[in-house]
């Protein structure tokens, strides 16, 4: 498989990761470039370990969740992207937007990586039944997603000034039309 391919492989996995981003940029409260930092690490770290299941997994693995892959990423990010919304609407006081940090909440971010890096998983099927190699592909994948999802978060920022409060609903609705794509796409 060539460089320019695989580097659009992981353009196209990325997207995902780069929209969810952009909604943590979006977010009402201050983001630190740490933060950016960690966000970008998790999303670049799952997309490039979950091709390396996909690819030790083998076929009985990809059957079993093929059928319920879009189901799952499609309830985890409208419950997120629901609660989102939700917190767009409720009043804050301008130092609860501006001043505090924000709260990371690993478990979210644990449950955004795993859903938008559940199509990687099968790239990383798909590379195994090809006779691939994984270890490559997976740096690619990883590098190409977190370079996409810190730009994500720093376009947010943007956003967020020029939406106010609203960019948080703005978020959530980014949020819940990936994961309505993804259940589409699956089914159609």
């Amino acid at each position: 498989m060539s460089y320019i391919t695989m580097t659009g492989i992981a353009v196209a996995l990325a997207m995902d990761a780069f929209a969810v981003s952009i909604s943590y940029g979006c977010s009402p409260v201050k983001m630190h470039l740490k933060n950016a930092f960690i966000i970008s690490f998790f999303f670049g770290a799952f997309q490039a370990f979950m091709p390396v299941i996909g690819w030790f997994s083998g076929k009985a693995f990809a059957l079993l969740i093929k059928e319920y892959d879009h189901w799952i990423a499609f309830t985890l990010l409208l419950i997120i992207g629901l609660r989102m919304i939700i917190e767009g609407f409720k009043e804050r006081g301008p130092e609860e937007l501006c001043e505090q940090n924000i709260d990371l909440g690993y478990k979210k971010l644990l449950v955004l990586s795993v859903a938008t890096s559940i199509d990687a998983l099968a790239v990383g099927l798909s590379l195994s039944l090809i006779g691939s190699p994984i270890a490559l592909p997976a740096v690619i994948i990883g590098t190409v997603t977190f370079s996409m999802s810190f730009v994500g978060i720093r376009a947010g920022l943007k956003l967020r000034h020029v939406l106010g409060r609203k960019s948080e609903i703005l978020g959530g609705i980014i949020l819940i039309f990936i994961g309505s794509r993804i259940l589409f796409e699956h089914l159609s």
